[in-house]
């Protein structure tokens, strides 16, 4: 006969299970399960291990507060490798399987076209993903894809304007990009600011693209080298090792060029990665400097040197901290007991908030993104700085 407290046991756990999937959890299910599936090996890995970094972070800073309501914030991380073909089994295999409250904190373009359907499908929160794209940013919003982040149009467009500021003509602009949805995003945000800035011949810009996950990125150059106007500034939409390659490459055939890439590259290791090449190499960010004075930096700070301490402050594992801190106040806030649709209606209506960022974040039922704040930064002396002013990228 099986003893008593392992009847109790198996009973909340199939209780739980069940609950999830009807989106009625009861209250005294012990963990509240989140899941993630991301880059943990392949290229981009570094992604994916310093966005995980960061939620983990803060879950673990509020489980030792004693969690939501008594309950602890688990966190189950799959890795797709930022495949589709993985990403899409991982993601039915954290909800169907995992029974996991929401997902949170993915990683990348191509993934996040399979896995929004899924979520919206399986009516599941999919949140804070680490990425830029429309897909993501419908209008109307889709009910369970919210985001933390700016959009990549939203990069894009403050290179344009920052690039046309400083004299930069629209025809000494190129572009290198990954070849999938993630590219196309940013090269399209690009594109639509230079329309809007009256400029046309778009068609004409030299733009040079690479394989995801490969590092064949020769013939990408060839285009541009093979460009009637040369570039004076090249906007870069791709991961972080193929990108310092084209870098290293083009910086010989255009040693007067500014380079852009916007911050999926994943900063730090762009920065590793190019080594005696990164100077002057800028990069939007959609957080604040992981060195700033604000209350949030300070918290995040604390919180990895206590819980991570062999690991150093990043862009991305700052963001994966704040996409873990929205995600847990408006869990806090949500009706007992929880459940997804709980979640996705506390979401909605935290209206305005601070987290002390030092800038506005919202959400509503119609607006599913909390941030449009995009921070420019430029390499300079092997560190990152703050791009206040454009003129910066000229040493100025």
């Amino acid at each position: 006969m099986i003893p008593a407290f392992k009847r109790t046991t198996k009973l909340l756990t199939i209780i739980c299970s069940s609950a999830f999937l009807l989106n009625t959890a009861p209250a005294f299910c012990a963990d509240i399960n989140l899941g993630m599936t991301t880059a943990l090996s392949g290229p981009a890995k570094a992604l994916g291990e310093e966005m995980k970094l960061g939620i983990d972070a803060y879950l673990n800073k509020v489980n030792k507060e004693g969690g939501i309501r008594g309950n602890q914030l688990k966190l189950t991380a799959l890795d797709d490798g930022y495949e589709p073909t993985k990403a899409a089994p991982n993601m039915r295999q954290l909800i169907d399987e995992k029974q996991v409250l929401a997902v949170i904190g993915n990683v990348g373009t191509p993934t996040a076209i399979v896995t929004a359907p899924i979520a919206n499908e399986k009516a599941t929160p999919l949140f804070g993903a680490f990425t830029g794209a429309g897909v993501l940013r419908k209008t109307p919003p889709d009910r369970y894809v919210v985001n933390y982040r700016a959009s990549y149009a939203e990069e894009t467009e403050a290179m344009i304007n920052g690039l046309l500021e400083i004299g930069v003509k629209p025809e000494e602009i190129a572009f290198f990009t990954q070849n999938d949805g993630y590219g196309d995003a940013g090269y399209h945000g690009a594109v639509n600011a230079l329309k809007a800035k009256g400029f046309s011949d778009t068609g004409k810009l030299a733009h040079g693209r690479y394989t995801r996950n490969t590092l064949n990125v020769e013939e990408g150059l060839g285009v541009l080298l093979d460009a009637t106007t040369e570039p004076k500034a090249i906007i870069m939409v791709g991961a972080y090792a193929p990108c310092a390659k084209f870098i290293k490459l083009a910086k010989q055939e255009f040693p007067k060029a500014l380079f852009l890439n916007v911050s999926f590259v994943g900063s730090q290791a762009l920065l590793n990665a190019l080594g005696g090449d990164a100077e002057g190499v800028i990069v939007t960010q959609v957080v604040p400097h992981y060195q700033a004075g604000r209350p949030l930096i300070k918290e995040y700070q604390s919180a990895l040197s206590e819980y991570q301490p062999k690991s150093q402050p990043s862009f991305v594992s700052l963001e994966g901290y704040i996409a873990a801190k929205i995600f847990v106040l408006a869990l806090q806030k949500a009706d007992d007991p929880f459940s997804r649709e709980s979640v996705v209606n506390s979401i909605e209506q935290l209206g305005s908030f601070d987290i002390g960022m030092g800038v506005p974040l919202s959400f509503s039922a119609t607006e599913h993104q909390a941030s449009h704040t995009v921070w420019p930064t430029i390499i300079r002396n092997g560190s990152f700085e703050p791009l206040t002013h454009w003129k910066m990228a000229y040493g100025q």
